[in-house]
């Protein structure tokens, strides 16, 4: 084998793993963003709909679906510019090497303990209150028109700023690690109709910074003090304080320590399968 042929080796195995990046990236922000799965299943829904009018040779259905094809992709480019636009967004914010810090176990038990803590008396008192904890996706954009904190996590801190009238009680929390980073954030609302027309801006900002980034987004409710979790797109509305906790603990598992717990279930199932 020659250099240059090992060389066209090099280039075709780059060029099907770039394309293959691109294909996985695509995949990963459309099971994030609503909008834009909706986008995919309808474009993909024309496509079958052209393969079955040129099979059974549909004249009609044809005519009109090659002018749609023809001139689609402006009018996808017109009317999803905001959706287009999220999604290179979310492509600047992805941080290449994950979380901006790797939680302990102890570090993780920590936060976690801090902020129930923390959303169980806001529940009790009825106090409403937005903490957003960031994972791969950075934050930075909402942070730099935040007001910086840069402060250990303890549930005396997240109590006192959302206690009633503080300057930053309306606004959003940001957790990054171990870290409150800062507070204030205004996030944008979710427009999503799955979401009930009872709850309010609060949760819909909620709902909405998890279509946008792949962060966990804590709600206390001011009017009923039910708590909530939005992730993916998806509202866990009105959880006990049990499931909020676990929640959060499996959630902010580092993905390695996920695959090694499935591997030690597997032994563990192997083992027991021995025995008996």
């Amino acid at each position: 084998m020659t250099l240059d042929s090992v060389f066209e080796l090099i280039k075709k195995f780059a060029d099907v793993l770039i394309v293959w990046a691109m294909f996985y990236y695509i995949l990963k922000n459309l099971r994030k963003n609503v909008k834009m799965a909706l986008l995919f299943k309808g474009i993909i829904i024309i496509i079958v709909l052209k393969l079955v009018s040129d099979l059974f040779d549909l004249v009609t259905i044809s005519f009109i679906l090659n002018y749609v094809i023809e001139w689609g992709p402006i009018a996808l480019i017109i009317i999803f510019q905001p959706e287009i636009r999220n999604v290179l967004e979310q492509l600047g914010r992805s941080q290449l090497l994950g979380r901006h810090k790797v939680l302990t176990v102890d570090e993780r038990e920590k936060v976690v303990y801090e902020i129930v803590n923390a959303v169980e008396y806001l529940k009790k008192m009825r106090i409403g209150a937005l903490i957003v904890i960031e994972r791969d996706n950075s934050l930075q954009d909402y942070i730099e028109r935040s007001r910086k904190i840069y402060g250990d996590i303890s549930s005396d801190l997240l109590i006192s700023i959302f206690f009633p009238n503080n300057p930053l009680h309306d606004g959003g929390l940001i957790i990054q690690g171990d870290k409150i980073t800062s507070a204030g954030a205004v996030f944008p609302t979710s427009d999503s109709l799955k979401i009930s027309k009872r709850l309010g801006t609060r949760h819909r900002a909620a709902l909405g910074i998890s279509e946008e980034t792949d962060c966990l987004s804590l709600v206390v409710s001011e009017e009923t003090g039910r708590i909530s979790i939005a992730m993916g797109g998806e509202l866990f509305y009105n959880l006990t304080i049990d499931e909020f906790k676990l929640m959060i603990l499996e959630e902010l598992k580092p993905k390695k320590e996920l695959v090694l717990d499935d591997e030690e279930d597997d032994l563990e199932n192997e083992n027991n399968n021995k025995e008996n």
